[in-house]
C-alpha cells in the first residue's frame, strides 16, 4: 500500500497508541501465570498480534475482546513452532520463556528478523545447558530446554531484549540465577521489564544494570494489568504538532518509564511550546532551532528526531548511530537517503548524525520496509513543499495499524 502525504496544517486531539513493548512483556507474563490475567488497552499492532499466537502456541488460553486480552496461562505447550513475525522482541524474549519445556521448539520469524544475527541467544542459553542451534548465527533457532536457572554473562551493547527475556523465563526455574550483562544499552527498556514482573509478583534483584540476581521457584501472579500509551508511537505526533499544528495527544504519561518519554528533552532544546500534563501534552507549531541529543538509549527515537530536525535552523546532531543497523532496516542508512530525496541533507561522523535543517520538499521515499521509516516521512510532509509519496506504507501496522488514520484525524489530506 502506498500513500500520498499532502502538506497539511493540523489541530484537535488524539490519542497515542498503546505500548506494544509493554503489551508483549504483559502477555508474556501472563503466559507463565496460572489463572486468568486481564490486560487492558493492549496494542493490537503485528508485533503484539505475533506474541499472542506465541502465548497461545505455548499454552495459554487467550481471548480477545474490544480493549481487553484475557489470558490464562500456565497451559501445556500445543505447538512446537513459534512465528515471532518481524518482532526482535518477541525472537529475543521468548526464547528463554520456550526453553523453559524439554519439547524442541523451533523459533522462526519473517521479513527483517531473518537478517538479524541471533548468536547472542544461542550464547546465553547454552551458558545455561539449554540446546540451542541457530543457522549460522541467524533464524531459525531449535531450542530445547529445560532451562534450570544458574549463572551467565551477556553482551548487552547491541539490545536489551535479551535480558528481558532471561528476566522473564528464569524466576520459575528450580534453581536461583545470576545474569552479569556488560555494556547494557537502552536501560529504560529493563526498568520497564522490572515494572511489569513486579505487577505480577516477581522479584528481581539489580545492583546497577550489571548484575541481576533472580530467585528461582517464584510464582507468577495472575491479575489485571493496563498497557500504557506508546511514547514511541507519540513521539510522531509531538513531533508533527511542533511542525504544523496545534494537537493534544492522549495517553501518554508524564511518570512513564520509557525510554522515548525523552523526547520532552529535546521539543524543549528544540524550542517547541508545548503544555505537559499528568496524561496529555499539548504542542503547537514553534519556530524550531538546532539540537544535540544522545539517543543511544533510545534509539527508537532516531526517525522522529531527524524529521523535527530538518525544520530546524541549523545543523542538529543525534548521537547513538550504531543503535541503528539491525533495526526493520538499517535506519541509518535509509534515513540519509529518503530524506536527501526530499531535499534534506543528512550526515554520519563517528557515531553521530548531522541533520541540516532547511526546506522538505516534495517527492518519492520508500519505507525500506520500516513502521518508523514510512512514519517519519509522513510527518515531514506536513511542512513539506509539496506532497511525498511513501511507498510500502502499509508496514505501519507492525507498531501502529492506525497511524494513517489518526493523522486523517487531525486534518491531514492523505491519498492512497
Amino acid at each position: 500500500m502506498d500513500y500520498f502525504v499532502v502538506p497539511s496544517e493540523i489541530s484537535g486531539s488524539v490519542t497515542a497508541p498503546p505500548s506494544k513493548s509493554m503489551t508483549q512483556r504483559a502477555i508474556a507474563a501472563a503466559l507463565l501465570a496460572k489463572g486468568e490475567s486481564i490486560i487492558t488497552n493492549p496494542s493490537d499492532c503485528d508485533d503484539s498480534l505475533a506474541a499472542i499466537n506465541i502465548a497461545r502456541a505455548l499454552g495459554a488460553d487467550v481471548t480477545r475482546e474490544p480493549g481487553i486480552l484475557r489470558i490464562s496461562g500456565a497451559g501445556k505447550i500445543r505447538e512446537q513452532l513459534l512465528n515471532c513475525g518481524e518482532s526482535g522482541l518477541a525472537i529475543r524474549m521468548f526464547s528463554p520463556v520456550a526453553a523453559l519445556n524439554v519439547e524442541e521448539i523451533i523459533m522462526t520469524g519473517t521479513g527483517s528478523l531473518v537478517k538479524r544475527p541471533m548468536s547472542i541467544i544461542e550464547d546465553a542459553l547454552r551458558q545455561f545447558g539449554v540446546k540451542c542451534k541457530s543457522e549460522g548465527g541467524f533464524l531459525p533457532l531449535t531450542i530445547q530446554g529445560p532451562l534450570r536457572g544458574g549463572h551467565c554473562e551477556i553482551d548487552g551493547s547491541l539490545s536489551s531484549q535479551l535480558l528481558t527475556g532471561l528476566l522473564m523465563a528464569l524466576p520459575v526455574t528450580e534453581k536461583d540465577s545470576i545474569i552479569i550483562v556488560n555494556n547494557l544499552k537502552s536501560k529504560p527498556y529493563i526498568d520497564m521489564t522490572l515494572q511489569v514482573l513486579k505487577s505480577f509478583g516477581i522479584n528481581i534483584l539489580k545492583t546497577g544494570y550489571s548484575r541481576f540476581e533472580i530467585p528461582g521457584n517464584q510464582k507468577y501472579k495472575a491479575g489485571k494489568f493496563e498497557v500504557e500509551g506508546d511514547w514511541s508511537g507519540g513521539a510522531f505526533l509531538l513531533v508533527a504538532g511542533a511542525i504544523n499544528g496545534d494537537i493534544r495527544i492522549e495517553g501518554l504519561r508524564a511518570d512513564s518509564l520509557q525510554s522515548d518519554k525523552a523526547i520532552l528533552n529535546v521539543l524543549d532544546s528544540a524550542g517547541v511550546r508545548t503544555t505537559i500534563l499528568e496524561n496529555s501534552i499539548t504542542v503547537r507549531k514553534s519556530p524550531l532551532k538546532a539540537f544535540f541529543f544522545d539517543a543511544t538509549e533510545s534509539p527508537d527515537l532516531f526517525p522522529p528526531l531527524v524529521t523535527l530536525a530538518a525544520f530546524c535552523r541549523g545543523k542538529s546532531t543525534i548521537k547513538g548511530v550504531s543503535r541503528l543497523i539491525h533495526k526493520e532496516s538499517n535506519r541509518a542508512e535509509a534515513l540519509i537517503t529518503e530524506f536527501g530525496r526530499i531535499g534534506i541533507r543528512i550526515e554520519t561522523s563517528d557515531d553521530n548524525m548531522i541533520v541540516s535543517g532547511g526546506s522538505v520538499k516534495g517527492g518519492e521515499v520508500s519505507s525500506h520496509g520500516d513502521h518508523r521509516i514510512a512514519m517519519a516521512a509522513a510527518v515531514a510532509a506536513l511542512g513539506s513543499s509539496g506532497k511525498i509519496l511513501i511507498k510500502n506504507s502499509g508496514c505501519v501496522a507492525k507498531s501502529w495499524p492506525l497511524f494513517f488514520e489518526q493523522l486523517r484525524r487531525l486534518g491531514t489530506m492523505i491519498w492512497e
